[in-house]
């Protein structure tokens, strides 16, 4: 499942995900489940046709990224998995930061940082000119909307409806998403 949200510049991808990591830290072993959000950059593309045809989007790369996880053979509602990545390097992610206060109030967390977009880019050191006034406004303005959709999202995910490979019970590195 993939929800995005777009702005101007900048748009927010949510989606579930199923993960078994082929080389663990410690503590980390084991498959983990939950709920991606990635802040990434929107390029709008040229109309293909007339005034009425689709336009093109390209969804690229992150800025942020919230993993809202919680291991597969752990206690659901844990979130004993949950961190962020305060830096991205291109496509791929900065080292997982653990934050007491993101996993004992992930979604309260998350509705606090979303409205506060310029704090996200100073803290992951992006160019604030990545974003324009209206991203910032519309962030702010649907941050309860995406808070919700992710809130929906996890209880799909420890329903069993979504986040789990068929072939689960024998993997041993899988990434399921589309994040």
């Amino acid at each position: 499942m993939l929800y995005l949200f777009g702005f101007e510049r900048i748009g927010v991808a949510v989606s579930d995900i199923y993960f078994v990591d082929p080389h663990p830290g410690q503590g980390q072993e084991g498959a983990e489940r939950g709920v991606r959000l990635e802040l990434r950059r929107l390029e709008q593309g040229e109309l293909k046709g007339s005034i009425y045809s689709a336009r093109p989007i390209t969804v690229e790369r992150p800025l942020w990224r919230v993993d809202l996880l919680e291991s597969v053979s752990g206690t659901p509602g844990s979130f004993d998995r949950t961190h962020h990545h305060p830096g991205m390097d291109g496509w791929e992610p900065g080292r997982r930061v653990f934050d007491h206060e993101l996993s004992g109030e992930p979604l309260r967390w998350l509705g606090e940082r979303l409205a506060d977009l310029e704090g996200v880019l100073k803290e992951v050191g992006a160019d604030p000119g990545e974003v324009s006034p209206s991203d910032v406004t519309g962030l702010r303005e649907r941050a309860p909307e995406i808070v919700e959709t992710v809130g929906r999202l996890l209880e799909r995910v420890r329903a069993g409806a979504v986040a789990a490979p068929d072939d689960a019970a024998t993997a041993t590195s899988v990434r399921a998403s589309w994040l």
